[in-house]
């Protein structure tokens, strides 16, 4: 064999000096992957989920406005516009969307008509703790030398009447007034019979 000229070692020299760094990333003599690099997306999970709620045979149902889903904290997951599915013999019913957990209070003129009998029991909560922290208030601004000139025990009070006007829309003063007179001064009880007539 013939030993290559001073020029090939020399182009052979710069090709190796240009190329010695660990820039390489494949080729001859590099490692071999072992395991391929699975990207996961949502898409994934999500086509998976389609397809399970595909095999249970649930169907759109089109032209809901709002579905509150609620705890026994008190507290509601209200979804907005969300996508509702259901499947009836699986008793299966999904919910997509972006979910919103609120306080029952935030929701109420419009949301009585959805109460169970549990959370009715948080409502009269609210509004027991809604009086008494309105009394709590009025206590404190009182002086003892100022007699009260109205029996507040006989008529409703100011503060409850507006209450319920403000969460039955369109409501009149002389209808709230009837209604909590007809409820012995109840404001849940006189809310409950103005929304549910």
């Amino acid at each position: 064999m013939s030993t290559p000229s001073a020029e090939v070692m020399a182009a052979r020299a710069k090709m190796q000096a240009r190329f010695s760094s660990n820039s390489r990333t494949g080729g001859k003599g590099t490692v071999r992957r072992k395991k391929k690099a699975v990207h996961k997306t949502a898409n994934n999970d999500d086509k998976k989920l389609q397809a399970t709620l595909k095999r249970l045979g649930v169907n759109n149902i089109p032209a809901i406005e709002e579905v509150n889903l609620f705890k026994d904290d008190g507290t509601v997951i209200h979804f907005k516009n969300p996508k509702v599915q259901a499947s009836i013999g699986a008793n299966t019913y999904v919910v997509s969307g972006n979910g919103e957990n609120k306080k029952l209070q935030d929701l109420l003129p419009g949301i009585i008509n959805q109460l169970g009998q549990d959370n009715l029991q948080h409502l009269k909560k609210i509004a027991e703790a809604y009086s008494q922290k309105k009394d709590g208030d009025d206590d404190e601004d009182d002086d003892d030398d100022v007699p009260d000139l109205e029996d507040f025990d006989e008529a409703p009070k100011e503060r409850d009447i507006e209450l319920v006007m403000g969460q039955v829309a369109g409501l009149s003063r002389g209808a709230a007034v009837k209604a909590l007179a007809a409820n012995d001064n109840d404001i849940v009880n006189a809310i409950m019979e103005l929304t549910m007539s």
